[in-house]
């Protein structure tokens, strides 16, 4: 079953003149995250400095810290093969952090895949593509079984054969038309097929960071939502925009702390909101005006 998805304009941006700066205060930093992390992998192909050796599956930092992909852990685990303690460890600490602290952040902090699926969701809103089918956003969990599955009937990692964010890494890094031909699957994809779909409905990895970020320490808060006009902003920007309702509504006696898994800190509903409603917070922090 599929649901129709339209893309709404943004209204209330004219309600509060700002900065362009401003209006990407956290957009610039998530950009240079992305891009630093990127260059940090580069840095050994290219000059021999192994700040980070690996990839997004897998990696070392500084040589010393082990680094590892949950859901590729997964994967291995599903498959009958046992890790080996470097990669438990490097998954114990990359759960950790989200688990503990940013939740879902990955996807939107550090996801290369997720300058694609951004530009592709600009471009609809600039030339306002509205439309498009999308399957219910709890396919991603659907596929994330299902991969697991796979791995377990195929004694393989078969994830990692077709996974955007490995191939959008190594399009980067190495090239090749197989990596640049599945980024340019997903940006069609977004653009023409489904409004944020491959994040917001397909992806399995950014399903497996929401399970794990369930319940992190920061959280998004409409700590004013008595200012809220109705603009819509939020929602046109939001990769995830049914998680605002509950707390800008106060939907079920909700509190005003955006609580649901799939948020992924991005921010863009707070830099686009006119009336300065939404913020970066604690997940206990229940004030609301």
């Amino acid at each position: 079953m599929s649901t129709t998805t339209t893309t709404t304009p943004l209204m209330g941006a004219a309600a509060k003149p700002s900065s362009w700066v401003r209006r990407h205060r956290f957009w610039l930093p998530r950009r240079a995250t992305q891009l630093v992390t990127l260059l940090l992998f580069m840095l050994g192909p290219w000059a021999g400095v192994w700040v980070l050796k690996g990839n997004l599956s897998s990696s070392l930092l500084l040589g010393t810290v082990p680094l590892t992909d949950p859901f590729v852990l997964a994967q291995t685990l599903a498959a009958g093969h046992l890790p080996e303690l470097t990669a438990l460890l490097g998954a114990f600490i990359v759960v950790a952090f989200y688990g503990l602290l940013a939740g879902r952040a990955f996807c939107a902090w550090v996801c290369p895949v997720n300058v694609v699926t951004d530009s592709a969701a600009w471009l609809r809103r600039r030339f306002k593509l509205n439309g498009g089918r999308a399957p219910r956003a709890s396919l991603r969990y659907w596929v994330l079984g299902a991969v697991l599955l796979a791995c377990l009937a195929s004694g393989q990692a078969v994830w990692e054969a077709v996974n955007p964010v490995s191939l959008t890494q190594r399009a980067f890094i190495f090239g090749g038309l197989l990596a640049w031909g599945a980024l340019l699957a997903v940006f069609l994809f977004d653009l023409l097929v489904a409004p944020r779909g491959w994040c917001g409905h397909v992806c399995p990895m950014g399903a497996a960071y929401a399970l794990i970020g369930s319940k992190p320490l920061l959280r998004v808060a409409a700590t004013h939502s008595s200012r809220c006009d109705d603009c819509g902003d939020c929602y046109a920007v939001c990769p995830e925009p049914q998680v605002l309702v509950a707390p800008l509504k106060a939907k079920e006696g909700a509190g005003p702390v955006v609580t649901a898994r799939e948020c992924t800190a991005c921010a863009r509903c707070i830099e686009v909101c006119p009336t300065e409603v939404l913020r970066f917070t604690h997940r206990f922090d229940t004030r609301r005006d």
